[in-house]
């Protein structure tokens, strides 16, 4: 590599790294638990899910969303095509030559994200499960095979993962997200716990809403434990960025659980230095 194309390339990397890891948060400490050659590559990954997170979370207008994730599916097929332009998909392209075979995986991301602009309500837990597995667990695949040594096994045990650090996640974003107008509680789970969506959004704190918190917190805390148990025990030194990931995530369950889960007016979060310390001791054990 030249020096000049080595200078570009550092740009997309800065790029990709300001995008998906700023210094402090927990993708950060998740990331720097990988082998130091494969750290650019998983950060393009987190980058590609931050752009479609943005488009589809962050954006007022629903229209605009829409136009944001067409482009990006453009994006992906170029990419595929190895005529990537945006600074994520040229970054994804120099660090894996054969970077058009993770395409279907992908879109499947750039789809469910695309779910957040047509349905901002869940029926059941098999409804907003079809979410997660496409946000989540596509996810999770992408990262996994990085750094995995079967890396078509890995569509075994990597996907459970992703579900459930989206659960963890969605337990921790869940007044944010109702500020937004999205419930990613199911209806039917709202009903059982007898809490209203309208309580959700107008941060209303109840014994009612305290169990159901208990409810969600423990699925998606047995969910990681079980995902993590079914790491096969020879990639299980392989995937130290999603066991940092899942080690963090539990970490802040509980944390959450500490605090009465008063999740509807702040966003409850780990310091640096606990998730600097949880990523380098989930990463290191066996």
């Amino acid at each position: 590599m030249s020096q000049e194309s080595s200078s570009i390339q550092g740009h997309f990397d800065e790029y990709c790294a300001q995008k998906a890891a700023p210094p402090g948060s927990s993708v950060y400490y998740a990331l720097r638990q990988a082998p130091l050659a494969k750290q650019p590559l998983l950060t393009a990954l987190f980058a590609l899910r931050r752009e479609l997170e943005q488009a589809a979370r962050e954006t007022s207008d629903p229209a605009i969303g829409r136009t944001k994730l067409a482009w990006w599916q453009q994006e992906l097929a170029s990419l595929a095509a190895g005529q990537p332009t945006h600074p994520v998909s040229v970054a994804l392209a120099a660090h894996r030559a054969d970077i058009g075979g993770e395409a279907a995986t992908l879109q499947a991301l750039v789809d469910g994200f695309e779910m957040d602009l047509n349905q901002a309500r869940y029926l059941d837990y098999p409804n907003l499960r079809s979410y997660i597995e496409q946000v989540g667990g596509a996810f999770a695949l992408a990262v996994a095979r990085v750094t995995a040594r079967d890396t078509a096994a890995a569509a075994q045990w990597a996907p459970p993962l992703g579900n459930a650090l989206m659960l963890a996640q969605l337990v921790q974003e869940l007044g944010n997200d109702a500020r937004h107008g999205r419930i990613y509680i199911p209806i039917d789970e709202l009903q059982r716990f007898q809490v209203s969506a309208a309580e959700l959004i107008n941060r209303k704190y109840t014994p009612a809403f305290d169990e159901l918190m208990r409810f969600q917190t423990r699925r998606a805390r047995e969910a990681i434990v079980a995902a993590l148990a079914g790491i096969p025990q020879p990639e299980r030194k392989t995937q130290r960025t999603l066991r940092a990931q899942s080690a963090m995530a539990l970490a802040l369950l509980d944390e959450i659980e500490r605090d009465g889960y008063r999740v509807l007016h702040q966003r409850i979060a780990l310091t640096p230095i606990r998730k600097l310390w949880i990523a380098w001791r989930a990463a290191r054990s066996r």
